[in-house]
């Protein structure tokens, strides 16, 4: 199969016989983990639930839980189009249920459910959230909405992209001021090219928790494609902006999409996590100097990052990058800050 995404995803092709090219051992293997992102879903391009999440949770690391993050997964369909999403969280939570039981092994797989509510409703998005607490059984900790916008169509990490500037919408921003008092956080995926936005959704809405996916998403493909250190300038005035919001936590990962100008899919092997390490310095380290380790928390971003490497790899990358860091601190990054914020 092509190392290409499909013309129908921007997600590429997970290939287990390459994966199974790179056999690495788990370092520092009884470093607790809670795995602070990713999906679960059946399609036509590939298929990731229990029993595959559970065999790169196996793998040799010490997951204790992870957070399944929403993405458009069996929704409901019939019923009103507001409530058609309590369909992922009520099929998720059935995972975490059976996960529960032990019988895939010790880690506690989708232990806090991020789930999507229209909050272009505003005001209105309460019973929604009500219904997705109740189709949750307890583990619903978040809410996020498809935001990650750029005009040109090279710039694409979403099968269905949203319509520019929402993080700006004040009914957007209506409906993330609802989420406290629900109890719940907001994830928010946005290019490095929004994260002004991001930045007036944090002053907008104080009291809402914003987890900052994916590192504030440096792009790297498209007109960004050779201009690193033109990007990544512009990213961490940016990031350094946002991390003076108190509010605001960031996960670390979701350096595996070609968006971000990763061609790791196109060795003859997969990466070692060496590799990895080298090559996403510049970022994870900036990141957690802005932020902190007690906002920081790692994620594997699974399966869309599977594409370009293997669990064992990207874990073993992240203990790298954070060899020299204390006890205390890779705690917090590894799971503690994950633990904290979505109440596992």
């Amino acid at each position: 199969m092509s190392a290409g995404a499909d013309q129908a995803s921007p997600h590429l092709h997970v290939r287990q016989a390459w994966l199974a090219l790179r056999q690495e051992e788990a370092l520092e293997p009884e470093l607790p983990i809670i795995d602070a992102h990713h999906h679960l879903w059946d399609r036509p391009t590939g298929r990731y639930l229990l029993d595959e999440l559970s065999a790169d949770l196996g793998a040799g690391h010490n997951v204790v839980g992870t957070v399944f993050v929403q993405c458009r997964t069996m929704y409901r369909q019939d019923g009103p189009l507001a409530l058609q999403p309590v369909g992922e969280v009520e099929f998720i939570d059935g995972i975490a249920a059976e996960s529960a039981s032990g019988r895939h092994g010790p880690a506690r797989a989708c232990a806090a459910i991020v789930g999507f509510a229209d909050l272009m409703l505003g005001e209105a998005v309460a019973p929604v959230l009500d219904a997705l607490a109740a189709a949750g059984n307890g583990r619903l900790r978040g809410i996020r909405n498809t935001t990650a916008w750029h005009g040109d169509a090279a710039i694409r990490s979403n099968p269905v992209p949203p319509p520019p500037g929402l993080l700006l919408e004040p009914k957007f921003q209506a409906g993330a001021r609802r989420l406290p008092a629900h109890g719940l956080t907001l994830d928010v995926w946005a290019y490095h090219t929004q994260l002004d936005e991001v930045l007036a959704l944090a002053r907008a809405c104080p009291d809402t928790t914003i987890v900052l996916d994916h590192v504030g998403g440096p792009l790297g493909a498209g007109p960004y494609r050779g201009r690193q250190q033109e990007v990544y300038r512009h990213w961490r005035a940016a990031m350094q902006n946002i991390a003076a919001q108190p509010n605001v936590c960031l996960k670390l990962g979701g350096l595996g999409m070609p968006i971000g100008g990763w061609d790791f899919h196109l060795l003859e092997m997969p990466p070692a996590s060496e590799v990895l390490a080298t090559a996403w310095q510049p970022w994870i380290e900036t990141a957690i100097e802005l932020f902190s380790p007690q906002r920081c928390m790692f994620e594997s971003n699974f399966p869309v990052d599977k594409g370009m490497f293997g669990y064992v790899s990207v874990w073993n990358a992240f203990k790298r990058l954070t060899a020299i860091m204390s006890p205390v601190e890779r705690s917090c990054l590894f799971s503690g800050t994950a633990q904290k914020i979505y109440r596992i």
